[in-house]
């Protein structure tokens, strides 16, 4: 399997945290560079970055990685409309890292040795939590403030690392899609935990993209384990536990409404599910309803 250039850390993964600042850019910042590391959460809005000599559009879910002597500043940005656009920008600084097969006190760039990049919902949405945290507890002045500083600062470069495998995972796929071979025991692990899923939230909306998010894997790989061990689909087989699921509640209770139903196997439209059923038990759910139902034998 593809593995990374880069581990998290020769040693135990313990940065030094310097700062934390979330500000509105409302104008231009000196253009400058630091001897530590500083990352750069774009939280909401739209604005710019000059980067070494580059300008770069940012907007909400970018993350900036500027390592020691990178120079740069940022600034808002002209509308359509004439009107001012604005950043609002999380800063964190810290230093003492010491990636494998990278430069002491650098972290390694993102795919194809970029900058920056547009994190993907699931790792926005966690970053933006631990953003969120580390303000609130800069606001404080509780026992160990450094301390719980630092500990989601190393939650949010053990998340930057995962984002960073599985793009790494996702280029070998690519590059790979004919001949790529799984381990069984992986597979097996990763086409189980999917299916333990499905079982718990088969009531719920459930998408392929959510599934694969909340295993830090992509689409592709968990569609290719999945009907490679189970010789269908993701979806086919939601639907298929769905539709068990409907018939064990219609035979427990025939008086129950097919909309009821429905939505208790996660589907709002009782039309569309009402084809589905039919599709898979030869009856629409009325017909089978009144087949079970008590006198209707």
């Amino acid at each position: 399997m593809c593995q990374p250039e880069h581990d998290i850390t020769y040693s135990d993964l313990n940065p030094r945290f310097l700062f934390s600042c979330i500000q509105d850019r409302t104008e231009e910042t000196q253009y400058h560079s630091h001897d530590f590391i500083e990352l750069v959460i774009i939280l909401k809005g739209k604005g710019n970055f000059c980067i070494n000599g580059n300008i770069y559009n940012v907007e909400e879910g970018n993350l900036i990685l500027l390592n020691p002597g990178i120079y740069h500043k940022s600034s808002p940005i002209v509308g359509e409309h004439g009107q001012i656009l604005h950043a609002t920008e999380c800063y964190l600084g810290f230093s003492d890292v010491d990636y494998v097969n990278c430069v002491q006190n650098q972290l390694p760039l993102f795919k194809d040795y970029q900058i920056i990049t547009k994190l993907p919902e699931l790792f926005k949405k966690q970053l933006f939590s631990l953003c969120d945290l580390i303000h609130a507890e800069s606001s404080n002045k509780e026992p160990g403030q450094y301390f719980m500083l630092k500990s989601y600062l190393i939650q949010i470069l053990c998340l930057i690392e995962r984002y960073r495998r599985q793009e790494c995972v996702e280029e070998c796929l690519k590059k790979d899609a004919v001949r790529y071979e799984f381990k069984s025991v992986n597979k097996k692990y990763i086409v189980q935990q999917i299916m333990d899923y499905m079982s718990k939230h088969y009531q719920e909306k459930i998408s392929l993209d959510q599934i694969a998010a909340n295993m830090y894997l992509s689409t592709y790989y968990v569609s290719k384990i999945f009907k490679s061990e189970t010789g269908d689909t993701p979806i086919n087989y939601l639907i298929s536990l769905r539709m068990q699921k409907a018939r064990e509640l219609l035979d427990a209770g025939p008086d129950c409404s097919i909309q009821s139903v429905a939505t208790a196997v996660g589907y709002e439209d009782a039309y569309h599910f009402s084809k589905l059923f039919k599709k898979y038990y030869g009856l629409s759910p009325l017909y089978y309803k009144a087949r079970i139902a008590p006198g209707k034998m």
